[in-house]
């Protein structure tokens, strides 16, 4: 049987949801995934994203990666995406991402594959689980089957999120990615490449 099919599609502003991605990445294709790394288009000004200096050191090392098309979705049998939390809400970049599969939608070519989430945000409770909640009503739409990971290992009472995988990146926004969350997202890619071949028999 051909490899299952896995589209990462992802926003970053400063890299810690690339850090995450990398680790899904890695974790998938160690499960026998063939993946795709795609990154959204930054939608933000100039001016903001010079703002801030990891802002802007993140894009600039990561500009020349490919960028997500809807292809990508369509092409792939398991889906993550992954997003920082705004306003407890996904970012504009994806959601814009999003709102343009829609002529995809409507053939029914993003139906009946598997779709989960990953998230991060600096404080514990600013809006992982509501982030990742929103993110779904999306999935429900395409007609996706939800795979989030739930209580399926006893990892998960260590990193604590039944919706997706999350990180608190704390204060100044440079928490490091530990052995909780690493374990959680291999977790993740592996159980979502498992369900997504199953799908797709």
């Amino acid at each position: 049987m051909a490899d299952v099919k896995l589209a990462i599609i992802y926003y970053s502003s400063t890299g810690t949801v690339h850090a995450m991605a990398r680790r899904l990445q890695e974790a998938a294709e160690k499960a026998g995934a063939e993946v795709r790394l795609r990154q959204v288009t930054e939608l933000a000004p100039a001016e903001a994203i010079a703002s801030n200096a990891a802002w802007s050191q993140h894009f600039d090392s990561t500009k020349d990666e490919p960028r997500a098309a809807a292809e990508d979705v369509v092409w792939a049998d398991a889906v993550l995406f992954g997003t920082p939390t705004r306003y407890g809400n996904v970012t504009s970049q994806l959601k814009q991402f999003l709102d343009t599969l829609g002529p995809q939608w409507a053939q029914g070519q993003l139906a009946n594959k598997a779709y989960a989430g990953f998230t991060a945000s600096m404080t514990e409770h600013g809006g992982q689980e509501s982030t990742l909640l929103a993110l779904y009503n999306t999935i429900y739409h395409f007609g996706g089957v939800v795979v989030a990971p739930g209580y399926t290992d006893p990892l998960k009472f260590a990193d604590g999120n039944p919706y997706g995988v999350s990180h608190v990146t704390g204060g100044t926004n440079d928490a490091p990615l530990t052995d909780v969350q690493y374990a959680a997202l291999d977790h993740l890619a592996r159980r979502i490449v498992t369900i997504g071949g199953r799908l797709r028999a």
